[in-house]
C-alpha cells in the first residue's frame, strides 16, 4: 500500500504543478477582460475582498491559529498585505490597462530573479557571484527586448504598461524577501487570508483617493472575471501553492513563473485572438536563462532530487 501511495504522490506533483500554472496563467487574461468594464484598483480590491473572506473561512475551519496573535505576526501579515497584495496588484492592474495579459505574464516571470537579487543585497548569508549578476543583467535585457519597438514606432502606452508591471514584480519580490526574517508560527493560509483583507482595504483606499467610481455596472463578463480571480486564481490556487510548497519546496516551485506566460499566451490566442510577438518571446527566453544563471545551484539540487523520483538513471 505504501508503494501505491508513493506512486500516486509522484504523479500528483506534476499534475498539481501544471494546474497551478493554468490557474495563475489564465488570471492574466481574466484581468485583461475585467479591466474593460471595471476601474483597475476597485477591480483588484473587490477580488481580494471576496478571496480574503473565503480564505479566512478556510483558515477558521482548518486551524485554531486563524488570526495573528503577536505584534510580529501582525507585522508579517501587514508586509504580506501591503507589498504582496496591495502594491503588487495595484501596479499590475494599472499596467494591464496598457499591455496584454500575456505580456504582463512574461514580465512577471522576472520575479524569481528579482527576489534572489533583493535577497543578495538585504540578507547577509546570501551573496551573488559573477554568473549570477550576469543572470540579473540578462533578465533585465529580456524586459528591454519586450518594450523595444518592432515596427519603427515607439509605443509610449506599451512602455508605461511594461514599466508598471516591472514595478509590480519588484514589489512582490521585495515583499517576499522582507517576510523572510519575520518567520512566525502563523499558518500560511491564515497569513494569506489576513494579508488579502489588509491588501483589499488598502486598494479600496487608493481607489477612492484616485477618484474611481464606487458604483460600477456588474455584467456577466465582469462578474465571471471577478469570480474566477477571487475563487480560482485566488483561493484555489493559493491552497494548491501551499500544498506544493510543502511537497517540493520554493526552488522547484519558482519554475511555475515560466509556465504562466505559456498558458496566458495560449488562452489569449484562443479567446481574444492575441499572440505575443517575437521580441516578447525573446524577452521570455532571456529572463528564463537569467533565472537559470541566478538559481543554478538550486536547479542542480532540484534535478538531483527529481531524477531518482522519476526513475531516471537507475539500473
Amino acid at each position: 500500500m505504501s508503494v501505491t501511495v508513493r506512486a500516486a504522490g509522484r504523479w500528483l506533483v506534476p499534475i498539481q504543478f501544471l494546474l497551478l500554472s493554468v490557474l495563475w496563467g489564465v488570471s492574466f487574461v481574466a484581468i485583461q477582460v475585467g479591466l474593460r468594464e471595471m476601474p483597475p484598483l476597485l477591480f483588484a480590491a473587490l477580488r481580494y475582498d471576496l478571496a480574503g473572506l473565503v480564505m479566512l473561512a478556510v483558515a477558521v475551519a482548518t486551524t485554531t491559529h486563524w488570526r495573528p496573535r503577536t505584534g510580529r505576526e501582525w507585522l508579517a501579515t501587514g508586509v504580506a498585505g501591503g507589498f504582496l497584495i496591495a502594491v503588487h496588484h495595484a501596479l499590475l492592474y494599472l499596467g494591464q490597462q496598457h499591455v496584454s495579459g500575456a505580456v504582463a505574464a512574461v514580465v512577471l516571470s522576472l520575479v524569481p530573479v528579482l527576489t534572489a537579487l533583493f535577497a543578495a543585497v538585504a540578507l547577509p548569508n546570501e551573496r551573488f557571484d559573477a554568473p549570477q549578476y550576469g543572470g540579473v543583467v540578462l533578465g533585465f535585457a529580456g524586459v528591454v527586448a519586450i518594450v523595444a519597438p518592432t515596427s519603427g514606432t515607439f509605443a509610449v502606452g506599451s512602455t508605461i504598461g511594461v514599466g508598471l508591471v516591472l514595478l509590480s514584480a519588484a514589489a512582490f519580490a521585495f515583499g517576499s524577501v522582507a517576510l523572510r526574517p519575520l518567520s512566525t508560527d502563523l499558518p500560511l493560509r491564515s497569513m494569506q487570508a489576513w494579508g488579502m483583507l489588509i491588501g483589499s482595504g488598502l486598494l479600496h483606499a487608493v481607489s477612492a483617493f484616485r477618484g474611481e467610481p464606487v458604483a460600477v455596472p456588474l455584467t456577466p463578463t465582469s462578474l465571471g472575471a471577478l469570480a474566477y480571480l477571487s475563487l480560482g486564481s485566488g483561493v484555489a490556487a493559493y491552497l494548491l501553492y501551499f500544498d506544493l510548497l510543502d511537497r517540493i519546496g520554493p526552488s522547484e516551485l519558482n519554475l511555475v513563473s515560466y509556465l504562466q506566460p505559456v498558458v496566458a499566451t495560449v488562452v489569449s490566442w484562443a479567446f481574444l485572438g492575441e499572440l505575443i510577438d517575437s521580441s516578447t518571446l525573446a524577452g521570455l527566453l532571456a529572463i528564463f536563462v537569467g533565472f537559470a544563471l541566478v538559481k543554478r545551484a538550486a536547479i542542480v539540487r532540484v534535478v538531483a532530487t527529481v531524477t531518482p523520483r522519476l526513475g531516471i538513471g537507475n539500473a
